[in-house]
């Protein structure tokens, strides 16, 4: 009953101030829930200058919580469905190949290239960590997370193409990013001399072809029952026993679980509601995954905000955080830059399609899962702040900038054309 009543009162703060911020802030909701979080984290730690035993209280109760297991093993199953689900899949197949390289070889380009740069700045700051752990950093980090992404770019009145192009990379790129940081984490667990190259690639397609796989054919399981009735209430069981059903299969199988839940999300919200439902039942499943969507968003981002009252900040790992998010930027773009201009993919771009897709690519929960789910022995104390200094600036900078910056861009463009 304790996980329960922490969760109440989680809702509860998420209900209050996604009122107080559509009537008055007019936040994106994702933001306005982080700084909700935030900022209950500071009035806790103010409080607790009065009163240490209830600061104590509240960062034991938070202890409890395991937030990587709580997003990794059952929210994300639920967001990456909603997500792929309001998908457009015709516009997606557009940009199918930047995306399938983008997600691939664009994550490993940034894995490593991340992570070396900041195996330099660690020994620069005088805090030097081994290089497969900070490998692991650049693993973690370099997916783009696709819930942040979806809540804050569907508020940001971007053209459709560009956002279905920026967050539907962001749904493969999470679950090739969490395969390269399984098999990074093997590595630093067992040594580079205990595991084979065999191993990985064996782990990857695996995890990837057959969390697709899996995924498709759930979907395809769903459609043919969804096909043969029309009664809502039981088609969104179905939805449901699709998600947490298939999550728990491909979590048995060593499947990945994002992709599967992508897979399937894709499926049934493009073929699905188009000919297994009646306008009626695609209305209330859409709507019912919405909510859905909602719900793990608000509880998602406060809860981000609040798990800053269990990290331990010192001031150089801001320092280092800073300056660690101006390189997973700059890999950003160069990771989507190699293999855009080295297989000219960039023909197909409109103008400053890298560069929106860069300031775009925010991070998020997942990275901040990731990280707590190392093992002290990893410099966990090392990396998770350091995670938590990205994710924030991340969230803040880029995605209450996002709409102005696309904005300014587009004028630039419109401005050249008359020229």
């Amino acid at each position: 009953m304790e996980l329960f009543h922490i969760f109440s009162a989680i809702l509860v703060i998420s209900a209050i101030f996604a009122y107080i911020n559509q009537k008055f802030i007019k936040l994106p909701g994702a933001i306005g829930l982080l700084l909700a979080g935030v900022l209950i984290s500071v009035l806790v730690q103010a409080a607790g200058a009065l009163s240490p035993a209830f600061e104590a209280m509240v960062e034991r109760q938070l202890g409890t919580v395991d937030f990587s297991e709580i997003l990794l093993d059952f929210m994300l199953s639920f967001l990456l469905f909603a997500g792929a689900l309001h998908t457009d899949i015709e516009k997606l197949a557009q940009s199918k190949w930047p995306i399938l390289i983008f997600a691939t070889i664009g994550v490993l380009i940034s894995t490593f290239v991340t992570g070396t740069a900041f195996y330099y700045l660690l020994q620069l700051a005088g805090q030097p960590i081994g290089y497969i752990y900070c490998l692991l950093f650049g693993a973690l980090i370099s997916p783009t997370d696709p819930i942040a992404v979806l809540g804050i770019l569907k508020k940001a009145n971007i053209p459709k193409q560009l956002e279905v192009a920026i967050t539907g990379e962001s749904l493969f790129n999470d679950g090739v990013g969490v395969v390269v940081f399984i098999s990074i984490f093997e590595i630093a667990s067992k040594g580079f001399g205990n595991v084979e190259g065999s191993f990985v690639a064996e782990l990857f397609l695996k995890e990837v072809g057959g969390g697709i796989g899996l995924g498709l054919l759930l979907g395809y399981i769903a459609f043919f029952f969804m096909r043969r009735i029309d009664h809502y209430q039981t088609e969104v069981i179905i939805s449901l026993a699709v998600v947490m059903g298939g999550y728990s299969i491909a979590q048995l199988f060593h499947l990945s679980g994002p992709l599967a839940m992508v897979a399937a999300g894709l499926l049934i919200g493009n073929q699905g509601t188009k000919l297994a439902m009646s306008e009626l039942t695609a209305d209330y499943l859409t709507k019912f995954w919405e909510m859905v969507d909602e719900i793990f968003n608000a509880v998602l981002f406060v809860l981000i905000g609040l798990e800053l009252m269990i990290v331990r900040f010192y001031s150089h790992f801001i320092i280092i955080g800073v300056v660690a998010t101006v390189i997973v930027l700059l890999v950003r773009y160069l990771s989507l830059a190699i293999p855009s201009y080295t297989l000219r993919l960039n023909r197909t771009f409109a103008p400053n399609t890298l560069v929106i897709m860069t300031w775009g690519g925010l991070r998020g929960g997942i990275s901040i899962a990731l990280a707590l789910a190392l093992t002290p022995e990893m410099h966990r104390d090392v990396v998770v702040p350091v995670t938590f200094v990205v994710v924030l600036l991340s969230l803040l900078v880029q995605g209450l900038t996002i709409e102005p910056f696309i904005k300014r861009l587009s004028a630039k463009v419109k401005k050249q054309e008359v020229l």
